[in-house]
């Protein structure tokens, strides 16, 4: 790579992998997706090794997503490195959900966006009772990627449409109700856990040093939530929030409003959609052409601005309104790569 943004190490019968940019809470840049993927390549085909673990270095968290500064830059520029980006990070995504070893993700602390794409995709995933897990797109005018609408499409009945809109973060507990984490183990039995991986079986680490978990927040809202968010449109679902009674769901509708409206829009059709399609590689595929589409928007370059790099958290939507966002506008992040754009066209080779 060049760089020690990831670093690999074997010891017993364990691969461990470690995101290694801890001042930008671990965000994921090209050439680490790329690295991640040929550790994976590596150690899947060693007899030697027979689980991988990934982790985050510093306190603050597994992975805070994308490197969505430079997305910013590439977007605004009229570049395509996003485009190879995305088109390497979701293959990773679907790599890392077909490994054939235990893969366990410690998912201690932040994991948004692309760190939800390198973890909950795994088949062990840990959460702490510090874990703030969320897919916060909408809040910079984009919309949930990394296989995230499978993953929120799947959570039970409108749970994770609420946490796709809304961008909210969840706790362990949550996390755990959504299938987004497997087990909860307190904090300071980490270390001790990742260790015993070199020398037992995931499930053996994982019976020693897993705890209950605490409870699911979310679980009391259940009712309010899923009469809300099936509902047909977002007008519609901000309306019920709005009118409902509840102070939580209010504040749910008064979120949703803050964010982008079109990726509001787009992020609802996009869940609904990704429950059709069913199989992750082929929400994959859709969320690459819904990505690329949001690439050439107003509101991702606006969208970042406003939280990352001025920093003012006053972005200027355009539309301003969910109402002034059109059905064709919607559907234009749907259409195939081939009708937009030739560098994108090839898509992820995933479906089939």
């Amino acid at each position: 790579m060049g760089d020690d943004s990831v670093l690999l190490r074997t010891e017993g019968r364990a691969g461990y992998i470690t995101l290694n940019r801890p001042r930008a809470i671990n965000a994921l840049t090209h050439p680490m997706v790329r690295a991640v993927h040929a550790a994976l390549d590596a150690w899947e085909g060693d007899e030697a090794i027979d689980v991988v673990v990934i982790a985050g270095a510093g306190e603050r968290g597994l992975c805070a997503g994308g490197d969505i500064r430079a997305i910013h830059d590439d977007a605004r520029g009229g570049g395509r490195a996003s485009v190879d980006f995305w088109r390497d990070e979701y293959r990773l995504n679907a790599r890392i959900a077909r490994c054939t070893k235990p893969y366990v993700a410690l998912m201690d602390g932040i994991v948004m966006g692309g760190g939800v794409g390198v973890s909950a995709h795994g088949s062990v995933r840990i959460v702490t009772e510090r874990s703030a897990v969320a897919m916060p797109e909408t809040g910079i005018g984009f919309v949930p990627d990394v296989g995230g609408t499978h993953l929120l499409a799947q959570a039970p009945g409108e749970l994770g449409t609420h946490l796709a809109l809304t961008g909210d973060a969840v706790g362990a507990g949550d996390a755990l109700l959504l299938s987004l984490a497997d087990h909860f183990v307190p904090s300071d039995r980490l270390a001790d856990f990742t260790a015993s991986l070199a020398t037992v079986h995931a499930a053996e680490a994982v019976r020693r040093h897993e705890a209950a978990a605490p409870e699911a927040e979310l679980a009391a809202h259940r009712d309010w939530i899923d009469h809300c968010y099936a509902a047909d449109t977002a007008e519609e679902i901000v309306g019920r929030l709005s009118s409902c009674g509840e102070t939580a769901a209010k504040a749910a509708a008064e979120t949703i409003l803050m964010r982008s409206p079109t990726a509001v829009k787009v992020t609802l059709a996009a869940i609904r959609r990704a429950r059709a399609l069913g199989k992750l590689e082929a929400v994959l595929e859709q969320e690459f052409r819904v990505s690329c589409a949001a690439l050439s928007s107003h509101d991702l370059v606006e969208g970042i601005r406003a939280q990352v790099v001025d920093k003012d958290r006053s972005p200027r939507w355009s539309p301003t309104a969910l109402s002034d966002v059109t059905d064709a506008e919607v559907s234009r992040h749907f259409a195939p790569l081939a009708d937009r754009e030739p560098g994108a066209a090839r898509g992820l080779g995933l479906e089939g």
